[in-house]
């Protein structure tokens, strides 16, 4: 009657054998299930029932606090699990929790939504500092996983509305800022050159062994969804570094193992460092081992044994890693780079099956959970949690989904990638764009007489004139880095503490 009167429409049996061959002639939203029936037993009938509908929620309501029977029920896939004494409002919330519970979250997480969305809004017409931008862009990240997990289309809407006016003001935040963070650490962010000096070197001087793990294009909403993984075997320290610009690998990666702006690398290491056209992605990053190991000693840092520098590239060399990591205990610094998720990000562009498994963010995040869980990685970090070393993850720069185009004009000899170029005299439009002509005021290397560089902002990504409208398509909603935008600059910087 209880139920009844609240909307549920309840058939009662008597038995388990009843129960059974009543679900073989009608589909039940939820069944209640008495431990201890006439005949067949709760837990009997539970096995049966699964085995012929294996999706239907069961409730069982026993008498017994018995643990036995508890893990019994449960590693038979039981929904929730009441012990007598029950009154009929707890009988009530266990249903409302099942049958109702995405509607309540839908409800729910629409009020919360608006509520921080305003928040947002306030802090936008205020004073932004780049303390600010990372809350910003940690709440936007939060809810647009939120609000992809509960499937809700208006709310999708609000969101992605609202993340292109935060980085349309970000990117003005970023131009109007980076020169002065880049000529002084004063109330600066932390930068990829900061992540070693503030993150690393601690730890090395605490006596510590460290695994200095680099994930390539790493966004930080992808970080998010794998962090409930790893906190089951670390304790999670989450801190955030801004990206330089551009924010692509030979830039910022660079940056973080040398702890030096691209300028500095290339007046300090004048034989390594030469802009390579379409192959600066490869050319540029073959030295970050010897660029940890100078900027450690630059430090001050004397280590106990020589360093270990691994390129994760293939699978094969994922899980050699991963089966070395428990003989590694005496090398003090281990520094490990993962490319798979930059090398998705390319290839998404230019493969339709990929694009149709990642359509857009919430695929790719699904896409990033699928390959973590299974990867080398995963298992290298559940290895690690068994020893002594602490783990320190970040990423050289994130990604994001080009959406509009511009027109970009200048010479053959400009480099090629499509949110950001170098070249000499490039023209491009202002609002659409960060236009760099002096680059060591912007810790960049000149490429010579006219160089200049330019940065996308937003979702903005470079087209030529020529077969624009060709090129248009064929890049819209690709995946692309280099530019000014939230997902691109604001990254993690986890440590991970063995539990």
């Amino acid at each position: 009657m209880y139920l009844n009167e609240r909307g549920y429409d309840v058939t009662p049996v008597s038995n388990g054998e009843d129960a059974l061959a009543l679900l073989q002639q009608e589909h039940f939203d939820l069944v209640l299930l008495d431990e201890m029936m006439p005949g067949l037993d709760g837990l009997s009938t539970l096995e049966q029932l699964k085995e012929r509908d294996p999706n239907v929620p069961v409730i069982m309501i026993t008498k017994s606090e018995e643990e036995y029977l508890m893990n019994e029920a449960i590693g038979r896939r039981i929904d929730d699990y009441l012990t007598k004494p029950v009154n009929p409002s707890q009988i009530f919330m266990a249903c409302k929790k099942i049958l109702d519970a995405r509607q309540i979250r839908q409800s729910q997480a629409g009020q919360a939504y608006v509520s921080k969305s305003n928040q947002i809004r306030e802090w936008l017409a205020g004073d932004m500092t780049w303390r600010t931008w990372i809350d910003v862009h940690r709440l936007l990240s939060e809810w647009d996983i939120e609000i992809s997990r509960i499937g809700d289309d208006g709310l999708r809407q609000m969101i992605e509305a609202q993340r292109k006016e935060c980085n349309h003001e970000f990117g003005r935040f970023v131009e109007h800022s980076y020169r002065t963070w880049v000529a002084s650490e004063e109330d600066s962010p932390p930068l990829s050159v900061d992540v070693v000096p503030e993150r690393v070197a601690p730890l090395l001087e605490q006596g510590k062994q460290v695994f200095f793990i680099v994930i390539d294009c790493l966004r930080l909403d992808h970080w998010m969804i794998l962090e409930p993984m790893v906190s089951e075997f670390y304790n999670v320290r989450r801190d955030y570094h801004y990206s330089i610009l551009p924010t692509a690998t030979p830039y910022s990666r660079n940056a973080i193992f040398s702890g030096l702006f691209p300028v500095e690398i290339a007046k300090k290491y004048k034989e390594l460092w030469s802009h390579g056209g379409k192959d600066d992605e490869h050319s540029l990053n073959r030295h970050e081992h010897r660029f940890l190991d100078d900027q450690i000693a630059d430090m001050g840092i004397k280590l106990k044994g020589d360093s270990r520098y691994v390129k994760v590239i293939d699978t094969a060399e994922g899980q050699s890693l991963a089966r070395k990591a428990d003989s590694m205990g005496s090398v003090p610094l281990v520094g490990v780079v993962y490319n798979f998720l930059d090398m998705l990000v390319h290839g998404r562009s230019h493969s339709e099956l990929l694009k149709e498994i990642a359509p857009d963010e919430s695929g790719f995040r699904s896409l990033v959970l699928s390959w973590f869980e299974h990867s080398s990685l995963f298992e290298l970090l559940k290895r690690l949690s068994r020893t002594d070393a602490t783990v320190v993850i970040t990423t050289d720069h994130g990604a994001v989904r080009g959406g509009r185009a511009t027109k970009v004009h200048g010479d053959r000899q400009t480099s090629t990638s499509l949110r950001y170029k170098y070249g000499r005299n490039l023209r491009v439009d202002a609002k659409d764009s960060l236009l760099i002509e002096d680059p060591e005021a912007w810790g960049l290397p000149s490429t010579g007489l006219g160089s200049n560089y330019i940065v996308a902002k937003e979702d903005f990504y470079f087209v030529y004139p020529t077969n624009y409208n060709e090129y248009q398509r064929q890049y819209k909603d690709s995946f692309q880095h280099g530019g000014i935008s939230l997902e691109e600059v604001v990254l993690p910087v986890v440590t991970l503490e063995s539990k």
